[in-house]
């Protein structure tokens, strides 16, 4: 009797999960091949998470001195017929509002992270030699470019160790479309730390104790038409 008992008790419980998982699979829904998450789309680098606030190497993004009354220009001239006006009163707001009509799930402060969180992966990349990393952010003619500056320093037997101490701009300057691929260069201002040491560990160029301010213009692209929903690092240049 009591081993029957306990035999309705399991097949009870083993209801009750069968009930659950049913219940959760409704609520969360099934992904497959070709649905992104939440997290997916306001990653438009595919980068993961940004870094987290505790990395003494982030600070806050800074915010344009209107920002709000950015945004909302933005927003308020999808549709918006007289472009001509627009340009004359602020070409990026024109260049970002083709973005948008273009790619539907583009948005600044999103892109802006994922932006500043690439620019640290890629001069951290750069420096420590990670040419498969490097591959999967920059167009091939960049990467090209990245990858023959690191090869000749291996052969010389050189390192460069790279610290990035803090972003204190990263802003958009510019934004237009090109038949279907997007641009969008941001200005970056940094505080950095460089040193190149030889195969003794010598340092032969840079101060470990002196970071230098570094302005770079980084231009990034997208196929608003492509499946793969991720932007690459398609030009470089700096006020150095």
């Amino acid at each position: 009797m009591g081993n029957g008992i306990q035999f309705l008790d399991i097949i009870f419980f083993a209801l009750i999960a069968a009930f659950l998982v049913l219940r959760l699979r409704n609520v969360l829904g099934k992904r497959d091949g070709h649905q992104r998450d939440q997290n997916d789309q306001n990653d438009p680098f595919n980068l993961g998470r940004p870094p987290q606030a505790g990395n003494e190497n982030v600070v806050s993004l800074p915010e344009r001195e209107d920002s709000g009354a950015f945004e909302e220009l933005v927003n308020s001239r999808i549709g918006d017929e007289d472009a001509a006006e627009i340009d004359q009163q602020d070409p990026l707001a024109v260049g970002l509002t083709q973005i948008m009509r273009a790619d539907k799930s583009f948005e600044v402060e999103d892109f802006l992270v994922g932006a500043r969180t690439a620019f640290e992966m890629i001069i951290g990349g750069f420096a420590s030699g990670d040419t498969d990393m490097l591959q999967a952010l920059l167009s091939r003619e960049v990467y090209g470019n990245f990858a023959e500056a690191i090869a000749k320093r291996e052969d010389a037997d050189e390192s460069l160790e790279t610290l990035i101490s803090a972003i204190r701009v990263s802003e958009m300057v510019e934004a237009y479309m090109e038949g279907a691929t997007a641009y969008v260069t941001v200005k970056f201002v940094s505080d950095q730390t460089k040193v190149t040491r030889n195969a003794e560990g010598k340092i032969i160029d840079g101060d470990p104790q002196e970071s230098t301010e570094v302005t770079d213009f980084w231009t990034f692209a997208h196929n608003t038409r492509a499946r793969d929903p991720n932007w690459t690092l398609v030009a470089t240049g700096s006020l150095d």
